[in-house]
């Protein structure tokens, strides 16, 4: 199961003004804002309904970054196998497994580049 999608946008505030605006009668709202500082990446806008921010955008200016698809894991003995798997199939660490709480407090996430250099995710959002 998708459990987030995030893609780069050219102009990070102009981009999150329209989506706060075109999703509202989706039921979407802006979640979360992730800053520089915060991620040591681009900022980064997550729009959702029902509290959970599903849908990301951010990369200012980075129309050539990638594409970033976190599939939804069932704990994390599973993100450390997806990580190991796709480390030995080719593709490239973006991340290691670990806690992310600049998302929240049980964010367990591992991130791996794909061949073409797309960054896929592993999240399990469950306590240890």
């Amino acid at each position: 199961m998708i459990d987030h999608i995030g893609f780069p946008v050219s102009d990070y505030a102009r981009a999150k003004t329209f989506y706060a605006k075109a999703l509202a009668p989706l039921g979407y709202s802006l979640i979360m804002e992730v800053t520089q500082e915060e991620s040591g990446h681009d900022p980064a806008a997550g729009f959702g309904a029902n509290g959970k921010p599903d849908f990301w955008i951010g990369g200012e200016g980075g129309l050539d970054k990638p594409l970033h698809v976190a599939i939804l894991a069932k704990d994390r003995l599973t993100v450390d196998a997806f990580y190991n798997a796709a480390i030995a199939a080719g593709g490239r660490d973006n991340g290691a497994p670990g806690i992310r709480a600049h998302y929240h407090a049980n964010y367990y996430g591992a991130f791996v580049r794909d061949p073409d250099g797309h960054n896929i995710e592993a999240v399990c959002h469950a306590p240890a």
